[in-house]
């Protein structure tokens, strides 16, 4: 359909000639008998008739021509008339993919580069994440922060930009300082069960192990795998040694000694997902890049066309003039009835 003025029902223009046909062949009323109602402004609208059996006598020129002009009006209004833009891609409904992101204390540590400078682990996943949202378009993405407890930050949208904003606003404090990764999967998957089952899937991010919550990590991941949520589990933190400051002197630690990868290996596979391990900000762009492959957009984006009602365009001079006529045939003496005819 091509964009511009469109008639959605063009067959009412049939009836644009009625008032002519009544008129010609209706036979002329007899006279107020026998009638169960009278309206003034119509009897005289339609004047005096003769006998029955003759004709009516014409209306003055005036009227004739409000009264055209209103039908008109109407019978345009009926038509429907739209104006259509020009068509638009709209994203048509992929995925429904939950990021879960880790906020406890240990996301604090920076064993992470970006440009040259030393940055925290959620600042990386931060600057990593954004461009792989905006690339997700006819995907729903939400957004679950979690650390004492897990809470939904961004429920299931469209709006990729808002996902964007509200991960860039989180800060490590705002869930606490624990690790409660089950009740994170727990969250995901309520969102997640009333979505079709063939776009479900839940990348979480972690640096640590469960700590906190009611919820067992490998129920929930259970409870996942039967609700068809696909788990992909994404491991946080640098494998190079890091020095220490301690009442002894500075010693080497390993930063992501608190890491369950078996665990988070075992969510992946129980849900059929794959385990990832980001020790790098290079890692972590690779593994967003997999994600995309693993987890494409269903369909291509569908056409669709704005419509732009008229309509209410049409009625409304169409009313206004009914009520200026029926104001002038029902006030005698309205200067209006001798401009338009009336005796």
């Amino acid at each position: 359909m091509e964009s511009g003025l469109h008639l959605q029902w063009p067959w009412l223009g049939l009836l644009l000639p009625l008032p002519l046909l009544v008129y010609r062949f209706w036979p002329a009323s007899g006279g107020m008998a026998g009638q169960a109602l009278w309206v003034p402004f119509f009897h005289q609208l339609a004047r005096e008739t003769t006998p029955a059996g003759t004709r009516r006598k014409p209306m003055a020129w005036g009227r004739l021509l409000v009264a055209g002009l209103i039908w008109l009006l109407l019978i345009g209004a009926g038509m429907r008339p739209q104006w259509l833009e020009k068509p638009a891609l709209q994203p048509s409904t992929g995925r429904d993919l939950l990021l879960a992101v880790d906020l406890s204390e240990s996301m604090l540590i920076k064993d992470f580069a970006w440009q040259g400078q030393r940055i925290n682990r959620l600042q990386a996943i931060k600057v990593v994440a954004e461009p792989f949202i905006r690339r997700r378009t006819g995907d729903r993405l939400g957004l679950i922060l979690f650390a004492d407890h897990a809470y939904l930050q961004t429920p299931l949208t469209f709006d990729l930009e808002t996902v964007a904003t509200m991960l860039g606003e989180a800060e490590v404090g705002l869930a606490g300082k624990m690790t409660a990764i089950g009740e994170g999967i727990g969250l995901a998957v309520r969102r997640l069960r009333e979505r079709p089952q063939q776009g479900r899937a839940l990348i979480l991010l972690t640096d640590g192990a469960n700590t906190a919550g009611a919820v067992d990590p490998h129920q929930a991941a259970r409870l996942a795998a039967a609700e068809g949520v696909r788990i992909y589990p994404i491991g946080v933190g640098s494998t190079r040694p890091m020095p220490v400051a301690t009442l002894l002197g500075t010693r080497m630690v390993n930063p992501s000694a608190d890491l369950d990868e078996p665990g988070l290996q075992e969510m992946a596979r129980l849900t059929g997902g794959r385990y990832f391990r980001a020790a790098d900000t290079a890692a972590m762009e690779e593994i967003y890049r997999e994600l995309d492959r693993l987890e494409p957009t269903l369909s291509d984006p569908e056409s669709f066309m704005l419509r732009s009602e008229l309509h209410p365009w049409l009625l409304g001079p169409a009313l206004l003039l009914t009520f200026l006529l029926a104001f002038a045939i029902a006030r005698p003496g309205w200067r209006l009835r001798e401009r338009w005819g009336y005796d």
